[in-house]
């Protein structure tokens, strides 16, 4: 296999803990350091990890044991936070999005093109086997040539059980940014990217009230939209149909479902890795389950830094990042302005994944 990758991760909040279990799966990988502005916090992270230092932010970018910058800042400090990593010469992995605006994630992959290293970045649910299950059977031609999808998420809003989601209704939140980048990495990973889009958007209320915690009853104010709609329009001529609410409460349509013109696809939640995938086709009775048949089995958040660790451009990488980002903030100027709006970036439609199952958990981080 030769040596593995080795990591330093920047931010050891909440998410960390997800990283950190998958991390410890993966034998092409190798926990190094662990750095974040609360020291003890990146302590408590890593104590069951022993051998695992913690450092300073400026002391992991200068460890030359480090090949990669596991990215797992706020959103606001990812451009930041990424760009020191490049600017070290290593390799660098971002929980979504990519920077917190479209003019920041470029300044990323420039800079990462100029010094010749990779970027991966979240969603990595997509390299599991619910997305690859049906990219593979819409690749085998099970439904036919592809017309359309649906993808809906929704939700009465956040704040009714966070206990702090003053950032969900600040720009840079709303439901489309905080969840659109999981629906449209996988509606590009199915059908391809997006050359045009046209949408609308509304906000049904000024303020917000917290439902959970030592601020229950507290205020907050809104300034983003808290519900978005619109028609994505995909190179390959199909049409995507995408539903983000704050707003609603609650909605029996699937996650996503593809439309072909000899069959239908239910595809599973693109927040999670797995979970079943059902086909209609035209003429069945009603539809039936598809075996798992591609993807990584038993995966979890920190997947895509398999690929950095083999040698190969991300799957869940840079520019599909930032071309889901950019499609993302064209809707948004696309229902501010009531025309559509051409997508400037353009993406490869990643590369499928081969069924395979992580490895046991190890016995430690290293």
């Amino acid at each position: 296999m030769g040596q593995p990758l080795n990591l330093g991760i920047v931010g050891c909040g909440a998410i960390s803990a997800q990283y950190l279990r998958t991390i410890d799966r993966l034998p092409q990988v190798r926990l190094v350091a662990v750095a974040d502005l609360d020291p003890e916090r990146a302590r408590a992270a890593v104590a069951a990890y022993p051998g695992v230092d913690v450092l300073g932010v400026p002391e992991l970018m200068a460890d030359a044991r480090i090949d990669a910058v596991l990215n797992l800042t706020i959103p606001a400090a990812h451009a930041e936070v990424a760009l020191l990593a490049i600017a070290a010469g290593k390799d660098v992995y971002c929980e979504k999005p990519l920077a917190a605006t479209g003019e920041d994630a470029r300044r990323v992959l420039e800079a990462a093109e100029a010094a010749g290293v990779r970027v991966g970045c979240a969603p990595d649910t997509v390299l599991g086997t619910g997305t690859q299950t049906a990219r593979q059977a819409i690749d085998d031609g099970l439904i036919g040539r592809p017309v359309a999808a649906t993808a809906t998420m929704v939700t009465p809003g956040h704040e009714r059980w966070h206990p702090n989601p003053d950032f969900y209704y600040v720009p840079g939140g709303g439901p489309l940014l905080d969840m659109g980048p999981y629906y449209i990495s996988s509606l590009v990973t199915l059908l391809g990217p997006v050359t045009t889009v046209i949408g609308a958007a509304s906000r049904t209320r000024a303020k917000r009230t917290i439902g959970s915690g030592p601020r229950q009853g507290e205020e907050i104010p809104v300034t983003v939209d808290t519900h978005v709609t619109g028609v994505l329009v995909h190179e390959s001529g199909a049409l995507s149909t995408l539903v983000m609410s704050f707003d609603a409460v609650a909605t029996k349509a699937p996650n996503i479902e593809v439309h072909g013109e000899r069959g239908s696809l239910v595809v599973p939640d693109p927040n999670h890795f797995d979970g079943e995938v059902m086909l209609t086709r035209l003429g069945d009775e009603g539809p039936r389950p598809l075996p798992v048949s591609a993807g990584y089995a038993g995966a979890g958040r920190g997947v895509g830094l398999i690929d950095l660790a083999e040698g190969r451009e991300p799957r869940a990488g840079g520019t599909l990042a930032f071309h889901v980002l950019d499609v993302m903030e064209s809707l948004l100027a696309s229902a501010h302005e009531g025309r559509a709006v051409d997508v400037e970036s353009t993406c490869e439609r990643p590369k499928p994944v081969a069924l395979d199952g992580l490895g046991a958990e190890r016995q430690s981080g290293g």
